[in-house]
Order: structure tokens, then sequence, then C-alpha cells
């Protein structure tokens, strides 16, 4: 769990920046969106596999 202390002199924008910061580093955000839904292990390999592919093709077409 991601908190903050106030510190001295510090208004409560910085404090508030620096709390989303730490939540966003932490990933918390990331990994309740992604648990959102059930995704089965298959259905998971699939979208990273297409994902490579993407990744392979843009930078293949990148080189030339």
């Amino acid at each position: 769990m991601a908190f903050v202390n106030l510190r001295p002199n510090e208004s409560q924008d910085g404090l508030l920046k620096r709390f989303r910061k730490k939540v966003v580093k932490s990933g918390v955000l990331s990994t309740v969106r992604r648990k959102r839904w059930f995704v089965s292990k298959s259905e998971v390999r699939r979208v990273e596999k297409k994902k490579a592919a993407r990744r392979m093709k843009r930078r293949q077409v990148s080189r030339y």
C-alpha cells in the first residue's frame, strides 16, 4: 500500500502529486485493471504472442 507523509511547508497539491507518483510506480492501478476480469492462461499467451509479433514487425520495418 502506498502512503506519504506531509512534509513541512508542503502544499496539499504537492502531497497529492507525490502520492499519485507512488501509486503509479507501485503498479497498483495497472494490476487492478488487469485483474478486473478473468482471463485464461491460454488467452494471455495468445495476446502476448500477438504483441510480440507486432513488436517484431515494427522493428523490421523501422530498420529499412
